[in-house]
Formats: C-alpha cells, sequence, structure tokens
C-alpha cells in the first residue's frame, strides 16, 4: 500500500471512504514537496488519474493547514475544460474528493441556464468548473469575481488549443490575479501549449510520469484488416464478439454518427449517439442511459466524447480511423482505466493499411494485425458465454425447485437445455458475413506472393446462359459478384465463366445449381434485367476463325528494297534536271536605301484595338481615305455652296447649332394614330416644340371589354357605366 502521509487529512479521508488502496504514477508525482507551491506543466496518459493528481495538488494550496474550508464566498480555484461532458465529469470527481472538506462545487458550462449558474456563483463557491466560453461570459458580466483566485487549473489543454479556445484562455489568465498557481495537464505538450506555459507561468515544474514514452499496458491494441464495404458489418461482428458492459465506437462525422446509431438500433444493440448538434440535456441523458446500463453502445465523435470517464467501458470501435496520434492516444484512453483492461480496436480498410501502420508507429503503439471475427467464432464464443453464465453455479432456492421438477418431468432435460440456448441466441442479433480477407502480415512487412491457381474442375457441374456478352461490355468482374449475390452462392461455388458476343455462359457446381436457380425465382430475372437460362450438357467453345495464309518470305540474298543505287564508275554527282528559272520576286535586286515595305505582316486580331497611327499610305487594300483607319485621317471635307464655300460658313455659330423646330406632320395619318384625340395620362405637360398637344374629348372612351364598370368610366357618372348587355332573344 503506497504511504499518503503527505496527502492533505481531508483528501486522505476522502480516498479511503473510496477505497482507493494505491495511487497512479501522475498521483503520487503531485505528492513530491517541492511540487507543493509551484506552477505545474504536467503531461501524462489519458486515463491515468489527472482529475484526482490535481484535486490533491490543490489542497494546500485553497485549504493550507486548516482541516475544512472557510464558508464560500468567492471562488479560490477554477478548473478550466474543453467540453462541457468533461466539465460535469470533473465537478463529480472534486465532489467526492472534496466533500470531507466541506466544498461548494460550482460548474459553468455551455447549454445551462446561465441565470441559475449566476445564482450559485452569488451564493458562493469555493472551486468553479467550467469551459472557456462561459467562463468568460460570467467574468465579462461580473457575475464570476476572480480576486480571490488562488490557482487555475487548465485540464485537457491540448485539446482546448486544437478547439480555437486560446483567447479566452487568455482572457481568464490575463483577467485572475498574478499572485496565483498555475497547473496545465495534457496529454501531449505541443508548441502551443510551451508557448502559453512560458507566459503566464512563473519557474513553471515539467513533471512526465514514467508510462508516457509506452504503450499503454492495460489496452489491447487490434488493428482488422476489412473490405471497404464491409466496415460497418465489421463493426456489429466485432460488438458481438467482445460483448462488453459498455462500448463507444468514434466516428469522424455527426452524419456517420446518425447512420450508424440507426443501424445499429435496427440490429437491436441499446445505443445512445453523442454529438456537438445534440443539447445538453440530450447528452446528460444519453451518459445517464450508460451508466444505469440502459445503454451499452455509444456512438460519437471525438470532440463529443473527449474525456468522458464511463464506468466499466471494456470496448473502444474506431470505426474511422482518427486523424493523428493524439487523436488515437484520446480515443483509446476512454477504456482501462484506473486499472482496469480494455480493447482498442481499429477497422483498417485494404486501401488505408499503410496509413494505419505509420499512424500507429507516430504514437509508439504496437497492435495485433488480424480479421474481425467471423460469423462461426461469434457463435462459438455466445455458447462459451453460456456456459460460464455464473447462474448455473447458484444454488436452487427454494421458490424454484418446484418449478424445475415441473420443467424436468413435462419435458425432458433435453428439450428444457434446447430452450434455455434457443432463449440465449434469440436476445442476440445475428452477426454478419464479411468479405474474404487477404493474408494479414506484421506491420512493416511485404505480402507474401500469391500462390499459383488451382483451378478444380467442378463436379456435377450445371451451365447457364446469361443473356449479355461481349457486346454489352459484360465482365467478370463484375459478373461474378452478381452472380453470388443474385443466388446466394459464394465466387468458389463458380467456375468457367465463357463470354460471347450476345450471351455468356457460366458453370456452377452442380450441388449448388438448385439453390441457384431457387433463389433466382420463376422470373428466371436478376439484375440489370438479365435472363438466366438453364443448359442441357456443355456448350461447345465457338471454334477460333481460321488465320490467313502467311505470304512467303522473300527469297535469300534479295537486296533490300530501299536500299541506294549504285553508281557506275565516273559518272557525274550532279543531277542532270535543268536549273529551273527563278521568277522576278525571287531575284536579290540593289539596295537602294530606306525600309522596303513589309507586304508579310500577320492579321490582326482586332482591327479596332488601340496601336500606333500608320502612315497616309499604309492602307489594307481597298480601303479609302476618311475611312480607315478612323482616328488617323480627318473626315473628307461636304459640298460647297454657291459662291465656293462651305455650306453654313457665313452663319454665326450659335445659329448654326440651333436647331428649328419641326412642324406637325399635315399630311395623310396612317390607321390607328390618335392624334391630338388621346389624352395623355397624368393630367398635361409641356410637349416639346414642334409637337400638338392634345385635346380631351367630348366623350370618354368605350370600355375595353363588356360588363359594369365604374361611375368615373360611365358616360353619366352614375356607376351604372359602360356598355349594356343585349338581351337574349
Amino acid at each position: 500500500m503506497t504511504s499518503r502521509t503527505d496527502i492533505h487529512s481531508a483528501i486522505d479521508r476522502a480516498l479511503t471512504k473510496r477505497g482507493y488502496d494505491a495511487l497512479t504514477p501522475v498521483q503520487e508525482s503531485m505528492l513530491a514537496p517541492e511540487l507543493r507551491d509551484a506552477d505545474l506543466l504536467v503531461s501524462a496518459q489519458t486515463g491515468s488519474g489527472k482529475t484526482v493528481a490535481f484535486g490533491i495538488s490543490l489542497a494546500p494550496t485553497l485549504m493550507g493547514e486548516e482541516d475544512r474550508l472557510p464558508r464560500a464566498e468567492t471562488p479560490l480555484a477554477i478548473v478550466i475544460a474543453p467540453t462541457r461532458e468533461l466539465a460535469l465529469q470533473v465537478e463529480r470527481e472534486l465532489a467526492w474528493l472534496y466533500a470531507e472538506a466541506g466544498a461548494q462545487i460550482a460548474t459553468c458550462v455551455g447549454g445551462m441556464n446561465m441565470m441559475t449558474e449566476r445564482r450559485t456563483l452569488q451564493r458562493g463557491a469555493h472551486i468553479v468548473v467550467g469551459t472557456p466560453g462561459r467562463l468568460r461570459d460570467h467574468i465579462e458580466r461580473g457575475s464570476l469575481n476572480l480576486t480571490s483566485i488562488r490557482a487555475v487549473v487548465l485540464d485537457e489543454a491540448d485539446e482546448m488549443l486544437d478547439l480555437g479556445f486560446r483567447d479566452d484562455l487568455e482572457f481568464i489568465l490575463d483577467a485572475a490575479p498574478d499572485q496565483r498557481r498555475t497547473l496545465m495537464f495534457s496529454a501531449t505538450v505541443p508548441s502551443g501549449i510551451a508557448n502559453l506555459a512560458k507566459r503566464y507561468q512563473t519557474k513553471a515544474v515539467r513533471v512526465t510520469t514514467a508510462g508516457e514514452q509506452k504503450q499503454h499496458l492495460d489496452i489491447e491494441y487490434r488493428a482488422l484488416s476489412v473490405a471497404p464495404n464491409d466496415r460497418e458489418n465489421a463493426v456489429i461482428n466485432v460488438l458481438r464478439f467482445y460483448d462488453a458492459k459498455n462500448a463507444i465506437v468514434f466516428c469522424s462525422t455527426r452524419a456517420t454518427v446518425n447512420h450508424l446509431t440507426a443501424r445499429f438500433s435496427n440490429r437491436g444493440f441499446a445505443v445512445v449517439a453523442l454529438s456537438g448538434e445534440l443539447s445538453q440535456n440530450e447528452r446528460s441523458h444519453a451518459l445517464q442511459a450508460l451508466r444505469d446500463g440502459r445503454a451499452k453502445v455509444c456512438v460519437a465523435t471525438d470532440v463529443a466524447a473527449r474525456g468522458l470517464d464511463l464506468p466499466d467501458l471494456e470496448l473502444v470501435i474506431h470505426a474511422d480511423l482518427p486523424k493523428s496520434p493524439e487523436t488515437l492516444l484520446h480515443r483509446s484512453g476512454r477504456t482501462g482505466r484506473a486499472g482496469r483492461k480494455g480493447v482498442s480496436a481499429m477497422i483498417v480498410p485494404y486501401n488505408a493499411r499503410r496509413r494505419t501502420e505509420r499512424l500507429l508507429s507516430d504514437a509508439r503503439i504496437s497492435a495485433a494485425w488480424a480479421r474481425p471475427p467471423s460469423a462461426e467464432e461469434i457463435l462459438a464464443r455466445d455458447d462459451e458465454r453460456l456456459l460460464a453464465d455464473p447462474h448455473f453455479e447458484a444454488e436452487i432456492g427454494e421458490d424454484e425447485a418446484d418449478m424445475v421438477k415441473a420443467l424436468l418431468e413435462r419435458h425432458g432435460p433435453e428439450k428444457v437445455a434446447a430452450a434455455l440456448m434457443r432463449a440465449h441466441r434469440a436476445g442476440r442479433s445475428a452477426p454478419e458475413e464479411l468479405i474474404e480477407n487477404g493474408p494479414v502480415t506484421a506491420p512493416g512487412g511485404t505480402y507474401p506472393e500469391r500462390a499459383p491457381r488451382d483451378h478444380v474442375a467442378l463436379q456435377n457441374a450445371v451451365w447457364f446462359s446469361l443473356s449479355l456478352g461481349r457486346k454489352q461490355s459484360a465482365e467478370p468482374r463484375w459478373l461474378l459478384p452478381m452472380l453470388c449475390r443474385a443466388g446466394h452462392i459464394t465466387k468458389a461455388e463458380i467456375g468457367s465463366i465463357r463470354i460471347l458476343d450476345l450471351e455468356t455462359h457460366v458453370e456452377i457446381s452442380g450441388d449448388s445449381a438448385a439453390k441457384f436457380e431457387a433463389s433466382i425465382g420463376p422470373s428466371r430475372k436478376i439484375e440489370k434485367n438479365i435472363t438466366v437460362t438453364r443448359l442441357e450438357g456443355v456448350p461447345q467453345a465457338p471454334a477460333r476463325a481460321p488465320r490467313p495464309p502467311r505470304p512467303p518470305r522473300a527469297a535469300e540474298g534479295a537486296g533490300a528494297p530501299y536500299a541506294p543505287r549504285e553508281r557506275a564508275a565516273g559518272a557525274s554527282t550532279e543531277s542532270a534536271r535543268p536549273e529551273r528559272p527563278k521568277p522576278d520576286y525571287a531575284k536579290k535586286r540593289p539596295f537602294t536605301g530606306g525600309k522596303s515595305k513589309r507586304n508579310d505582316r500577320p492579321p490582326r486580331d482586332d482591327v479596332y484595338a488601340d496601336r500606333k497611327p500608320g502612315a497616309p499610305d499604309d492602307l489594307p487594300a481597298g480601303a479609302k481615305p476618311g475611312v480607315w483607319p478612323y482616328d488617323d485621317i480627318p473626315p473628307a471635307p461636304g459640298p460647297a455652296g454657291p459662291d465656293g464655300k462651305k455650306a453654313g460658313a457665313d452663319k454665326p455659330a450659335a445659329a448654326r447649332k440651333e436647331k428649328r423646330a419641326a412642324k406637325p406632320y399635315s399630311g395623310d395619318k396612317p390607321k390607328g394614330f390618335a392624334g391630338d384625340k388621346t389624352k395623355p395620362k397624368g393630367g398635361k405637360r409641356e410637349r416639346p416644340d414642334g409637337k400638338p398637344e392634345f385635346k380631351p374629348r367630348d366623350k370618354p372612351a368605350k370600355a375595353h371589354r363588356k360588363g359594369p364598370s365604374t361611375g368615373a368610366v360611365s358616360g353619366k357618372g352614375d356607376g351604372t357605366g359602360g356598355l349594356k348587355r343585349k338581351p337574349k332573344g
């Protein structure tokens, strides 16, 4: 039994009452005399008893030599946790740990009634436990007084930084008195935690437990290699195989949590969900269901399950692989706590094996690679549990003897045992059939070479014809699984597959042919509207078309068809063809000075683009001066007047610019032109010069449709309005 003489007397009595015979390494490290009043930066594994550890360390700071705490007024210590669940869990741990000291502990977490928390703080509390955001709200509103704070504890400090609470943490630490103790507890110490400790701690002492750098001995790590499509089935089989009192399944997204929760519930598991979208009331009900045994499986995300300490949690399943070694350690740390044993099972798809090996290597964890439990192994494990059931060891009670005798006399021992076995299996979910897995090797090893396949002829094989062939893109890679699904057979029961142009012949074992036909039904239709027909005998394979005869080879000694011609001795090497006369444009001319005109300019992509003005004679073919380019040459002058001057040149500029008002058109107007008979809407207004003003008509316009109208439209003004209907008949 570990000596606890350095523990405060009130805390020692609480530990003894709780049944603590021995302390964990991190708890024992808090008893060192040099750490009594020092700032601490503690890195310890998840589940190593950190809450009790900082509770032991805080006792001398809060109580000194007194046996009980004084009357609660302003808080003496504040504990910050990353999530609501962890904050409430810390509050429960500190409640029994400081029960002998008479401590009043308050919680301030998001999702709870803020007015209730405010009234609790007004009544007084020795220790306040909360989340960063809610604590900052109370400080800003003046309901949380930090003037008497003696110690500040940051639990799971690395997780709070990962969740983005750095600003809130700095605000709380800046608001606390300078003369205080600051204790930081974290599973890992990244650079962010080190910088925070350097800024807000004074001569901090780094405490590292002996088991930090090695694998947690109370946790059995297993890596289960599965096909990607069998991940959910593998999780179900793992739950059935271990049949743990409490198990937690970790997912990476809320959508996956909801999906797995629905599927597990349909399969008969007592399951609850835990994700960020749930309210605090729903979370509390889910955790309470796990604690009192109403639920056995919890499907949760990483953030929601951070720091949870569930009783009798024996199994952790990673349905989605963790993204970092720290996440793997935090997930697995939910089990194997306080000396209890646990299993951490990772569901590893084929394509994620190498990534999983690197993850385990970075976390310094050695896992046993295996396949998920098969259906046969699960049923055998159920039988073992039934035989080892402790109820068989109990004595038969007096009130049970008569019923036992009656059952044996009426049904016999065999039938009673068979009924017991059926009742035992009926209350459990049926295991899943998994796809066969490949070879499992040790991490970092090489995969063995595939052995040559032995094509064993099927006994009494039956041939079937499928109504699709090569022209319908038939391929064995999707025909084989389709036949297995439709006929409820395995690939070992299927032999040769011959794909023709318009049909496919499939060989099936004679023992499985009847089952195959019964599964596809009388319609003889399977997926993709494929018709299946049974063949009599073995169909003949189509004969290959004869190859065309090969042309005869060239005679031996013949020269190459493209060998160079041999020239006669003394023959001229020049060509006998006369030289062609060159055209004029190809002949060289003497240089006359100046720059020659370029006629080889490439065409412009945009003729309207800005460019340097060209010379007056630099015009395209067919262009006219004043037209091309538009901004280079001024327009040509207009026609001259009788005296040779430009028309209108003798008039002043003002007179030339003034436009004479046009007269109204007096000719025949087109049909439908209202002229001055239509009154514009909106009253009389000024019209431009030359446009006639409209005069109101003596009579109102006719209604555009039959029927009564308002008095404003009626010519009489009596409200009868409009045209009257002509009576029928």
